[in-house]
């Protein structure tokens, strides 16, 4: 190998990453000491990004393309070196290639329920968790705040870091919203771009952006879960007297296919109580009002119930107040002659004396008598 065959190996002619990795970030160019030669190829992807560091200082920054180095393109790193004129010697500079693509199905949740204060439930704790999806966005800011030097960024490296700021920033986020619980459950998609909106800002002080958050979950405790449970179910069955006999049936069915003098004398025995059960659920009547204690209690009374009270009136005869009499006293009246269509009558809560003809318990009274006849 000649001595300028020797020279030329000690410089690198093209540089570039192809990387296959599903989770690299930020790879350093290796050039193991070797000089980058002036002249030389630079080939940046599609969703990369190459940066140029040089003693420490970020330089030059490339979007995708097929670049020949040279003092042109590399402005601030003629700087830099002090290259006041065209300067055509290798350069040494670090160049770290920035992965730019959507990294996605990232997974952030709960480690502690988070207490919230629910309108229908009262305190509650909650867990939480789902996927979300970033990009880098700001080469610079990305690599000054946070790779710094580390030669071979994975998304390991910073996913713990941005998992915490998104948990912190749900319990805070849901915590004022005021959303029910059961409510979130139908308001997943609505609830992750809420919260993708809220945390947008706090990603981009890091050079990223979060193009994607997904809700997967929110889950009550186990305590709370059963109950909720109980309730649905008890929505399920709806009419209980129903239910029961639904039941009842179902017994007699299973009672019924059993074989055997022994089982079949059961079975008739389990029968007849159940459709005596079932005969005495059917004969209620379902009421859609409110009952008290008392009427549902199934000790069956002793004595009957006071018959209902008529309603009484007050009718003026010959001038003057009687009553307050009962509905037959008023009847006997109206045959007698004594009371007519237009004597007046009162009862409580009438505002003021009414003809008999006008109140509505009054004026059946006078169905069987005929009107009076018209004027001659």
């Amino acid at each position: 190998m000649g001595f300028f065959d020797k020279l030329r190996g000690e410089f690198i002619d093209i540089i570039e990453w192809t990387d296959d990795s599903r989770d690299t970030m930020v790879y350093r160019f290796e050039r193991h000491d070797n000089e980058i030669k002036m002249g030389a190829k630079l080939i940046v992807r599609e969703s990369q990004m190459a940066v140029f560091i040089n003693k420490g200082k970020l330089a030059d920054i490339f979007e995708p393309g097929d670049y020949t180095l040279e003092t042109d393109n590399l402005p601030i790193l003629s700087t830099l070196q002090g290259w006041k004129h065209g300067f055509h010697s290798p350069f040494k500079a670090e160049v770290y290639f920035v992965n730019a693509r959507r990294f996605t199905d990232l997974k952030w949740g709960t480690k502690n329920p988070i207490t919230l204060r629910d309108p229908e439930f009262g305190p509650v704790r909650i867990r939480a968790f789902g996927t979300y999806a970033i990009r880098v966005s700001d080469s610079e800011k990305f690599i000054k705040e946070i790779v710094g030097t580390d030669g071979h960024f994975t998304t390991d490296e910073i996913t713990d870091q941005l998992r915490n700021l998104i948990i912190s920033r749900f319990a805070d986020i849901v915590g004022e919203a005021k959303i029910p619980v059961l409510d979130m459950a139908a308001n997943y998609n609505e609830l992750g771009d809420f919260i993708s909106g809220k945390i947008h800002d706090d990603f981009l002080a890091y050079g990223i952006d979060i193009t994607k958050m997904l809700v997967e979950n929110i889950s009550l405790p186990p305590a709370v879960e059963e109950v909720l449970d109980k309730r649905t179910s008890m929505g399920i069955v709806g009419n209980l007297n129903q239910y029961t006999q639904f039941q009842a049936a179902t017994a007699m069915e299973k009672a019924a296919e059993n074989d055997g003098m022994a089982g079949g004398g059961m079975g008739m025995g389990m029968g007849f109580a159940m459709a005596n059960q079932m005969g005495q659920s059917m004969n209620q009547q379902p009421s859609s009002a409110p009952q008290s204690s008392a009427s549902q209690s199934s000790v069956p009374q002793s004595t009957p119930p006071p018959l209902p009270q008529q309603k009484s009136y007050h009718v003026a005869i010959d001038g003057q107040s009687k009553g307050p009499l009962p509905v037959n006293q008023l009847q006997a009246l109206v045959d007698s002659g004594s009371m007519t269509r237009d004597s007046l009558v009162w009862t409580g809560g009438m505002a003021d004396w009414q003809k008999a003809s006008e109140v509505d318990g009054v004026k059946s009274l006078f169905s069987a008598m005929p009107p009076p006849l018209p004027p001659q």
